[in-house]
């Protein structure tokens, strides 16, 4: 009559060869939410509020009412609201209603006509297996082996 129901977890082998649990799903900071402090999270974040805060992720999407300030720090950013703070990511996307006021380190970057920037594009060499980085301004190595902030 009554049944529990059992969530699966996905396990993988890192590079170590140790087995470790992936984190999986999405979470969502809803319209009529506030959040004042860093998000630190291993699955997607969607994030459609107000975040003022840093937010470390996985994977991001600012939705088009979505506002976040602070440093952001992902694998892949899609920005559709407002952003006030420096970007970090190997993928970033700007859809046409983004307004970004910061800078952008990135790997890849896409740009749709109609957004607004205020701040510089960089582009990072490429994501170190330790979490260091190189950053390319105007053709020349700027920083080599930057490392993460952990706070």
């Amino acid at each position: 009559m009554f049944s529990k129901t059992s969530k699966t977890t996905q396990t993988g082998t890192n590079k170590h060869g140790n087995t470790a649990e992936k984190k999986g799903g999405l979470s969502v900071i809803n319209a009529d939410l506030r959040v004042t402090g860093d998000l630190v999270s291993e699955s997607d974040v969607q994030v459609d509020g107000s975040v003022n805060g840093d937010i470390r992720t996985r994977n991001l999407t600012i939705g088009q009412h979505g506002e976040v300030r602070g440093e952001i720090v992902a694998d892949k950013i899609r920005i559709c609201g407002a952003v006030i703070g420096q970007v970090r990511a190997r993928d970033v996307s700007l859809s046409d209603t983004a307004r970004m006021m910061g800078d952008i380190l990135h790997e890849s970057l896409s740009i749709e006509p109609g957004a607004h920037i205020e701040g510089h594009c960089r582009r990072i060499e490429s994501l170190a297996d330790e979490g260091g980085l190189t950053v390319i301004q105007a053709g020349q190595v700027v920083a080599a082996n930057v490392k993460k902030e952990h706070k």
